[in-house]
């Protein structure tokens, strides 16, 4: 089954803080915040919400095809990038004059994130259709330039193509109308728990009224897991521990990796659930959001061990 994934391609340039954010920042003063952090390693990486999850997606064996925008400027690396792991470029738009987009990611040794985004090319992804991808039976719209997330909803509503609808960091650019809109449209919707209460919040429905619309609400819960709630009620995913926590940078990504891999299957929402927990737990065990790269094999190994039964992959 084809997966078309909406969303950005970006260069994360990943820092280290050898401190904690919380000694250096005092509440009382934030109306006149200034500070300084001191990165002394830093990194760049390939990353971007489309990007991260058509990687992970791949991993699995899903057939994931990533509708993006590049910026001219600097796009070389990451179309390169695409061709070494087998991934099609071919909804991915180069946009001359422009640069693609960057973030600058300062985390510290809590795990706690400070994150500047620069869009670039991510501003023009309205320029691409979902609904001109062909032989697509899956989609999912993830952070991505506004227009084009709002876009690519109606887009793969019209053209009958099941969808999740992922805001994201792109959250805070939809008001209540566009979200109930999405959320309307949409097949399934995933939100981190933070993301859940301002979507709820936003929109005046529940959490149960949310998923009410849609085939499957998700809500992930980081160390505590993830909820999906669904026409036969909430399933209930424990957290897979990870063997080791180098860097959270890309790990919900990953999880929906996993989640649209499972949908793809019809793995029943208690497997894709735990798939996806996996699949960000191995993520947050390396640097980097794309730099995991266990076999089918180790994944099958890791999830018999966390779960007690064969997964069906």
């Amino acid at each position: 089954m084809a997966t078309l994934i909406c969303g950005s391609l970006a260069y994360d340039n990943i820092m280290t803080f050898e401190g904690r954010f919380r000694e250096h920042i005092l509440p009382e003063q934030v109306h006149i915040l200034n500070v300084s952090f001191l990165v002394p390693t830093m990194r760049r990486e390939f990353g971007g919400c489309a990007g991260n999850i058509a990687y992970s997606l791949h991993l699995l064996g899903g057939d994931a095809h990533i509708m993006a925008t590049l910026g001219g400027a600097d796009a070389q690396p990451y179309l390169e990038r695409l061709d070494t792991l087998g991934l099609s470029k071919a909804h991915v738009r180069v946009l001359p004059d422009t640069w693609s987009a960057q973030a600058m990611i300062t985390t510290d040794l809590e795990n706690n994130q400070i994150t500047a985004f620069h869009p670039g090319a991510m501003m023009q992804s309205h320029l691409n259709r979902a609904d001109e991808a062909p032989g697509i039976k899956l989609g999912i719209v993830a952070p991505d330039g506004f227009d084009g997330m709002v876009q690519h909803v109606e887009q793969f509503a019209n053209a009958g193509i099941p969808f999740v609808f992922d805001p994201g960091q792109g959250l805070p650019l939809f008001d209540g109308a566009s979200l109930r809109r999405a959320i309307e449209l949409a097949t399934y919707v995933t939100v981190n728990d933070y993301e859940a209460n301002l979507v709820s919040h936003r929109t005046g429905w529940s959490l149960e009224e949310i998923a009410s619309h849609v085939d499957a609400l998700i809500v992930t819960r980081g160390e505590h897991g993830s909820q999906i709630y669904h026409g036969a009620g909430i399933e209930e995913i424990p957290p897979v521990r990870a063997e080791q926590v180098l860097d959270p940078t890309g790990c919900g990504d990953a999880f929906r990796g996993g989640l649209l891999y499972g949908i793809e299957n019809n793995l029943g929402w208690a497997t894709t659930g735990r798939l996806a927990s996996l699949m960000g737990a191995l993520k947050i065990e390396h640097l980097g959001p794309q730099n995991y790269a266990p076999t089918k094999a180790q994944i099958k190994e890791r999830f018999k061990a966390a779960f007690g039964y064969e997964l069906p992959l």
